[in-house]
């Protein structure tokens, strides 16, 4: 193999990323059974939905797909991959002393491309958004933690690190954002139930 092919092989591009669990702590195994919780009542609400309220339908796919491949990369840390194959390509290229010019505008880009999706859904679904607030509400909240959590600058490692009371704050702001839609889950579930009653 030349020295080209294997510069751009997928071994060199992983670099020092290796495939396994991301965190194999308590926290980490609560936060994805959570994403997979919020992932299951979504789908169930997406299924009861499926006929008679297609927005409806269509709103709690979309939560349920999103929690399942968040819940998946919780573990998996596939932005960890992404970021080294950043590196090894900034480095086969010789740009690496740029690559925070590189890192922040790949972060404005990711931004833009996140707000602008949001604010896609929320004209798609604004004459359902006073039904949806909290769960649109969390979404935003989790989306903008995600946002946040890939600029991986060291300040912001330091505040997500930080420990209030033994807790990360980490953790409460990515399970903030599962528990709002959770709860805006079980609020639809308990007024679908009551409309029956």
């Amino acid at each position: 193999m030349n020295e080209s092919s294997s510069t751009w092989s997928f071994e060199y591009l992983m670099g020092r990323w290796q495939p396994g669990i991301g965190d194999p702590t308590f926290m980490g195994w609560f936060t994805v059974a959570s994403y997979f919780l919020c992932a299951l009542m979504a789908l169930s609400l997406a299924y009861r939905d499926r006929s008679d309220d297609r927005k409806s339908f269509s709103f709690w796919l979309g939560i349920g797909m999103i929690m399942i491949l968040l819940g998946i990369n919780k573990q998996l840390d596939l932005q960890s991959l992404l970021t080294e194959i950043g590196r090894q390509i900034a480095r086969a290229q010789g740009w690496m002393d740029q690559r925070r010019a590189v890192q922040f505008s790949f972060i404005v880009i990711f931004a833009t491309a996140s707000i602008t999706a949001f604010v896609w859904l929320t004209v798609k679904f604004r004459d359902v958004l006073k039904r949806f607030l909290l769960a649109f509400s969390g979404l935003f909240f989790l989306l903008g933690f995600i946002i946040i959590r890939a600029t991986s600058f060291h300040h912001v490692e330091e505040v997500l690190d930080f420990r209030l009371v033994g807790v990360r704050m980490n953790w409460i702001f990515e399970l903030t954002g599962i528990y709002m839609i959770l709860a805006a889950g079980f609020r639809e579930t308990i007024l679908a139930t009551m409309r029956k009653d």
